[in-house]
């Protein structure tokens, strides 16, 4: 028995350091073929073919995040209070929802670019514009969130609901002062994993978004995400570590934000302390 303990421990660190090992491994790669590569010119403001500026996919990306998820988290979030807190648990409509949301979530991404070119592209002529891209990801991320938020409520221990309940709160207090800062880490973690598939998406915004280099100027202008704009610049292969260096900006600019989701995250879990 002892002898079963110690193959299953070393086989769960073995695999965990396999893991980490990879990880390390692309990140490292990443940065010593992305870091002699950043220069002042790549983050000039104006893109040109000389200096194949990463600025404007930057401020793109940064857009993008934070409209996309003005739109989707407090739809999201709101919707998963509603089918934990208030719907009727025996309703057999939940479970339909339910599978429809984790439906949503494994539709592959390039079936919603699909989608978001057919119907706002093309249909409402919305042309290749940034409105189209946000509104296709934040259909995209949109069952993330619901999934993330119910399954951070539902791991609230009840009795806090019941002691609450117990010293006269109503429900909606109960929510915001008792289950949310204790369901606050859960929540964001999802929408952590949102601007993760934000980042990291490509084949939907090259579909709604384009590929566009210019500055944006308006929402209804094309564009291009840090990840379109490395996919271009790879395919094209004539600025191969430019891509790279792009692809460093993506992983700090990534790093930066979960650092920052976890520290909001602590700080409100705590009552803003």
């Amino acid at each position: 028995m002892k002898d079963k303990l110690t193959l299953t421990r070393v086989l769960i660190w073995g695999a965990a350091l396999f893991t980490l090992g990879i990880l390390l491994f692309i990140i490292a790669y990443i940065l010593w073929q992305g870091v002699p590569a950043l220069s002042p010119e790549i983050f000039a403001w104006n893109y040109t073919t000389s200096n194949v500026s990463m600025m404007p996919a930057i401020i793109s990306t940064l857009i993008i995040i934070v409209i996309s998820l003005l739109i989707a988290g407090p739809i999201g979030v709101f919707t998963g209070f509603y089918l934990v807190e208030y719907a009727n648990q025996n309703n057999k409509i939940l479970p339909i929802i339910r599978l429809a949301t984790d439906t949503l979530a494994a539709v592959p991404s390039i079936v919603y670019g699909l989608f978001g070119m057919l119907l706002f592209v093309t249909r409402l002529e919305w042309g290749y514009s940034h409105w189209a891209g946000i509104i296709t990801i934040t259909i995209m991320i949109l069952p993330i969130i619901i999934s993330s938020t119910e399954e951070a409520l539902r791991a609230v221990d009840n009795s806090l609901r019941q002691a609450s309940f117990g010293l006269g709160a109503g429900q909606l207090r109960t929510i915001f002062t008792v289950v949310l800062p204790v369901a606050m880490p859960g929540i964001l973690s999802g929408i952590i994993l949102s601007i993760g598939r934000i980042v990291g998406e490509s084949a939907a915004f090259l579909y709604t978004l384009g590929s566009s280099s210019g500055m944006l100027s308006k929402l209804t202008d094309s564009g291009r995400t840090l990840a379109v704009h490395m996919y271009v610049l790879s395919s094209e292969g004539r600025h191969v570590q430019e891509a790279f260096a792009t692809a460093t900006v993506l992983i700090i600019l990534v790093l930066v934000i979960n650092y920052i989701s976890t520290r909001l995250s602590r700080r409100l879990s705590q009552g803003g302390k």
